[in-house]
């Protein structure tokens, strides 16, 4: 014998599997995307991103890996969900997909899509460090994407020389060099306006060690001949301004006292300018050919 719990358990339990079956059928019923072959559903949901309409987009493409995992649309609705989410103002996703796509196929033609998009999205990351239609100062932000996106780059034009991404991931690369290093100095910069002349000090030799081509260098040496004057250690002041005036024998940080509340230590009339600022205009626009490409 049940008791009147029990029975009225079984009963709620009843009700709960009849509506669940209802909303199945229904949204079964109401899917008119249900027999469509795999290359309707890449089909349709290539023109709902062309046409900009990217959730519907997303959609149909996450119906396609669902239905026809192991297809061969399954790898490229994968790699243009990336693109879609994108689009979509949604870096984070975007990176999560590329993440899935290059764990599942690291030996694919489409990692180089892959390596090239990823750094796309962090370069042009205007949370952090980029603002690519703004213009703002690169230098002036926090630099992990930047950081992120020259290695996407480097690792796809070391892998990949003669992708059709290269060029412009190269372009990329020599800009963010100087961003990178640009960073570095505003840091230093403001560590010398706090007092804290050691920080300052490693963050100039991070320069000097790792960006030793670029314009940096040489305001680099500024900051550590006057952190190491206010350290009160001469020698070591006097070693950078020999450095200094070897390597730039024409800076006007010789012959002019060096001002961490400026940009640059010095006006700008009396030192060259550094390019930190990417402006890009329509940046999807003028990669768009880039992702037409099918890797099957």
């Amino acid at each position: 014998m049940f008791t009147n719990f029990e029975i009225q358990n079984v009963r709620v339990i009843v009700v709960i599997f009849i509506l669940f079956t209802i909303v199945s059928c229904s949204s079964t019923q109401n899917d008119n995307t249900q027999n469509w072959t795999a290359d309707r559903l890449y089909n349709e949901a290539k023109e709902e991103l062309n046409v900009g309409n990217y959730e519907k987009a997303l959609s149909l493409y996450q119906k396609l890996e669902t239905r026809y995992p192991f297809g061969i649309y399954a790898q490229q609705a994968q790699i243009e969900t990336a693109y879609t989410h994108w689009r979509n103002s949604d870096s984070a996703s975007a990176i999560a997909a590329l993440n899935r796509y290059k764990k599942l196929y690291p030996n694919q033609t489409g990692i180089a899509y892959a390596l090239y998009l990823e750094g796309l999205i962090n370069f042009n990351d205007r949370k952090s460090l980029f603002s690519a239609i703004t213009g703002e100062d690169m230098a002036e932000r926090d630099a992990v994407a930047g950081k992120q996106a020259f290695q996407s780059f480097k690792n796809l034009v070391t892998i990949y020389p003669n992708s059709i991404y290269t060029p412009d991931a190269l372009k990329r690369m020599n800009f963010l060099i100087n961003v990178l290093a640009e960073n570095e100095i505003h840091v230093a910069r403001y560590y010398l306006r706090r007092g804290a002349y050691i920080a300052s000090l490693n963050r100039c030799k991070t320069v000097l060690e790792k960006f030793q081509e670029t314009p940096a260098v040489e305001e680099a040496l500024a900051i550590m001949i006057m952190s190491y004057g206010r350290l009160n250690l001469p020698d070591l002041a006097e070693n950078s301004k020999k450095v200094l005036v070897l390597n730039f024998p024409k800076s006007p940080y010789i012959s002019y006292d060096y001002n961490p509340k400026i940009k640059g230590g010095l006006p700008k009339k009396l030192r060259d300018q550094v390019e930190t600022t990417w402006r890009e205009e329509g940046v999807f626009n003028k990669i768009k050919n880039l992702f037409e490409e099918r890797f099957f």
